[in-house]
């Protein structure tokens, strides 16, 4: 499925491809929408509608990914909201033993994620997923999404990876589209990014639900 022996740098997402994307799927369409309720004085079902339509709105833009953003619209701390539901935030069960056999692998392993800085140090304090990663990334040093070409092409200015030589990870198809567009030679798609939800349907990548059928696979760079 991926030819290893070309691969020497692995971009990886973070949430749903390296963490559980249980958490986020609950706290913005769960645990939002009723603290919302509560302090707008309007049902949980108005508040959810309300943030869904909102969400659809930005979707894809740098403010769908910032707390500040959020935090400006709804007038609520959307870290401490973060931090009510923090015990939700985990690696995904196959994660651990795909990250460490990467690594001492020798390859470059990098973290590429669209969210906020301050959910990213959130989910390093509460999973140390630092430990893996050579270089980690929040979009937002570079003002523009994964969805962004020019996100990309900042990217690959600062970091210096070579497209025939990276491998890039995700769980959302738009992004592994935009991807696929600037030109990256391996892609990969998760397809059970939320431990309870239902899988998936991957139709233009190469796809996986467990790490571990991948890893006799991933030999040392020589």
């Amino acid at each position: 499925m991926l030819d290893w022996s070309k691969i020497s740098t692995v971009l990886l997402d973070m949430d749903g491809t390296i963490l559980d994307l249980h958490f986020d799927n609950h706290f913005w369409l769960h645990h939002l929408p009723m603290r919302y309720s509560q302090l707008h004085d309007v049902s949980v079902e108005d508040a959810k509608a309300l943030l869904l339509a909102h969400y659809h709105k930005v979707a894809g833009t740098i403010d769908w990914y910032c707390l500040d953003y959020w935090a400006e619209q709804t007038k609520l701390s959307i870290t401490d909201l973060k931090r009510e539901v923090q015990h939700l935030i985990q690696l995904r069960s196959d994660a651990h033993d795909f990250l460490t056999t990467l690594k001492s692998s020798g390859r470059d392993i990098v973290l590429v994620t669209n969210a906020h800085p301050d959910s990213l140090s959130l989910k390093i304090e509460r999973t140390q997923l630092d430990k893996y990663f050579d270089t980690l990334y929040s979009t937002h040093e570079f003002g523009v999404t994964k969805e962004s070409q020019l996100l990309w092409q900042r990217l690959q200015d600062k970091h210096g990876f070579v497209l025939e030589n990276t491998l890039f990870v995700d769980d959302s198809e738009v992004i592994l589209d935009s991807a696929r567009t600037y030109g990256f030679e391996h892609l990969l798609a998760v397809a059970n990014p939320d431990s309870k939800r239902d899988n998936q349907v991957i139709k233009g990548y190469p796809s996986i639900t467990d790490y571990r059928e991948l890893l006799t696979q991933i030999k040392p760079i020589k």
